[in-house]
């Protein structure tokens, strides 16, 4: 099940801890972020690891739109992630929150 952008700020406005990726790339992640980790799309196959730890747990994940996102919801299920959320709207539809 994926997230609304209401829904995800309404965690973050209220301090919640969850497992929060970002799949854009650097240079848009350092003009705009929400705190999330960086591992661009291209990169995450190879940077698997720093996310182990994560496969039985609650995983969000945005890029600009969520093209990317679902991308890497769908990457992240084959890989065995048995909980991935992808951010409808991306951060372009987080941003219009304001």
């Amino acid at each position: 099940m994926d997230i609304t952008v209401e829904e995800l700020k309404q965690r973050l406005d209220a301090g919640e801890e969850f497992n929060f990726l970002d799949v854009r790339e650097e240079y848009e992640y350092e003009e705009d972020n929400l705190g999330a980790l960086l591992i661009p799309l291209g990169e995450l196959p190879d940077r698997l690891e720093e996310i182990e730890g994560w496969k039985e747990q609650e995983v969000v994940v945005h890029c600009r739109s969520g093209a990317r996102s679902g991308r890497a919801k769908a990457f992240l299920e084959a890989q065995g992630f048995t909980n991935v959320r992808n951010v409808l709207g991306g951060i372009l539809a987080y941003n219009d929150l304001d």
